[in-house]
């Protein structure tokens, strides 16, 4: 659908009826090469338009915003320099009024005829978006077939979040150039928007028709400020029960067996039956992967959600390098944007195979646990389940811990650590029981600061559970986010400090 679709038209299905407004100033120089000159004017003949790209600003839902749009028709969507100026001062224009940005680019790449001249624009047009996103604005792109060469490895890549359509050819090197030069054939699917989106690359495939609910959305919660806090008393929200007393905690290895239940919510569904706003994003492994993204709203407080999910009732999914990516990736456009971070644990573990070595999964841990810990966004970490080994501890650097009432940290799964200390699996219980993995053994080494209960098990009540879960989130990134930066850092660094001590 996308290939027969204009700039115009593109941006017809994404903007409000009546409410795009150009802001290009007609083209004025022309080329001294008398061919190259014949081709401009035949593009513009067809096209009806003097450039290869459109720039205005339009409102998306209601909401004000600036948009680039390339156009395929025109010279193959090609940057020269008059392109490359248009771009730079839409996405200047875009910055000094404090606009989001969403640039939907279709292009070969840079425009041959103008040589180095052209190439080195790309310089150009990124330094404009890096100062957007330097300002704190949000800058959305959505990768249309193709995007080639210098515009995919410049400001096409450098969106917030990189939307693609689906199979799209997304790529550094053109087929027919990889061919000459390598004297072998690229495989068709290398450079597809789905293979990009399953390794992390693209955050969501998205047909042009959908593309205008998912922006809104989007714009929704990167463009929203934080409300305060809903009264508890309110009749939308449950109240949150009192913490369990002693005799309510459960038995350590009941708990762990009670986070592998099938039925128990996952983050997804914690996210779905909790959130009034809910953009899913792509990650690493696609549908199926160990990693969900999100961009949410919770009782009016906006955030970046990143969580691990479960293979309910199949073999555990393994949370890999990618997936350790990713949550660093997400974690920065937080910040970029000021949005708090929340991040939810649930997983048997990191990768165990020698690709999971080589693709360096522990230093991506390593990586991910001072990209959290330097964070200057607030940071909500939710132990919902199972906490098994770095895979966990990488998503647990925080400003504030909650956690479910049989969630539980360790660093193997009580079977593993039985194999070690007595070189067989039949001790987990009692290692379970010793080693202070749950909830309420976390609060007392300062790890965790709420215990949300389960009665007695979240699988037994998911909507009632996930209720109170999410309006505790929702509280505590109210409390988070009122606090001065400051302040909040540095009671990071000091919770930090003392983890482990117990708490007297």
């Amino acid at each position: 659908m996308s290939m027969s679709l204009t700039a115009h038209q593109l941006i017809g299905l994404l903007v409000d009826p009546g409410s795009f407004v150009s802001w290009d100033d007609p083209v004025t120089t022309e080329p001294r090469d008398a061919e190259y000159r014949a081709s401009l004017t035949r593009a513009r003949e067809r096209t009806g338009i003097d450039e290869a790209v459109v720039t205005g600003i339009g409102r998306i839902g209601g909401g004000q915003a600036a948009l680039i749009a390339s156009e395929f028709g025109f010279l193959g969507g090609s940057i020269g320099v008059a392109t490359a100026e248009r771009i730079t001062r839409a996405v200047e224009q875009a910055t000094a009024a404090r606009l989001p940005l969403i640039a939907l680019p279709v292009s070969g790449g840079t425009r041959m005829q103008e040589g180095s001249a052209a190439f080195l624009c790309m310089l150009r047009i990124t330094a404009a978006v890096q100062a957007h996103r330097a300002a704190g604005l949000p800058y959305l792109t959505y990768l249309r077939n193709p995007t080639m060469g210098g515009v995919f490895a410049s400001w096409g890549t450098l969106g917030h979040l990189v939307f693609a359509e689906p199979g799209a050819r997304l790529g550094f090197l053109g087929p027919r150039v990889y061919e000459e030069l390598r004297g072998v054939q690229l495989p068709p699917d290398v450079q597809r928007a789905e293979t990009l989106a399953e390794r992390g690359l693209v955050d969501a495939v998205v047909a042009p028709e959908e593309l205008r609910e998912v922006l809104r959305r989007s714009l929704s919660v990167l463009t929203r400020r934080a409300l305060p806090s809903p009264s508890p008393s309110s009749p939308s929200v449950p109240p949150v029960p009192g913490p369990p007393t002693p005799a309510e905690r459960p038995d350590a290895w009941e708990a762990v067996l009670r986070t592998r239940h099938p039925d128990r919510p996952g983050t997804r569904e914690l996210l779905r039956r909790t959130t009034e706003e809910l953009v899913l994003l792509d990650s690493p492994g696609g549908r199926d992967g160990a990693l969900v993204r999100a961009l949410a709203v919770l009782d009016g407080q906006p955030a970046v959600v990143v969580g691990q999910q479960r293979r309910a009732g199949a073999q555990e999914r393994p949370f890999t390098a990618a997936d350790l990516r990713s949550v660093r990736r997400t974690a920065r456009f937080a910040e970029q944007l000021g949005l708090p971070l929340v991040t939810v644990v649930d997983t048997a573990g990191a990768e165990l195979s020698v690709q999971a070595e080589l693709d360096g999964v522990a230093v991506e841990i390593a990586q991910c646990l001072t990209t959290l810990l330097s964070l200057r966004t607030p940071v909500l970490a939710v132990l919902l389940g199972q906490g098994s080994g770095g895979g966990a501890l990488a998503l647990l650097p925080a400003d504030r811990v909650l956690a479910a009432g049989n969630a539980w940290l360790a660093p193997l799964p009580p079977e593993g650590a039985s194999a070690i200390v007595h070189r067989d699996g039949s001790h987990a219980p009692e290692l379970a029981r010793a080693q202070g993995i749950g909830a309420h053994d976390l609060a007392a080494v300062g790890l965790v600061d709420t215990v949300i209960p389960e009665l007695p098990d979240a699988a037994d009540e998911p909507a009632a559970f996930c209720a109170r879960l999410g309006h505790a989130v929702s509280t505590a990134l109210a409390t988070l986010t009122a606090t001065p930066t400051s302040e909040r850092l540095a009671a990071r660094t000091t919770r930090h400090r003392r983890l482990g001590d117990l708490v007297v």
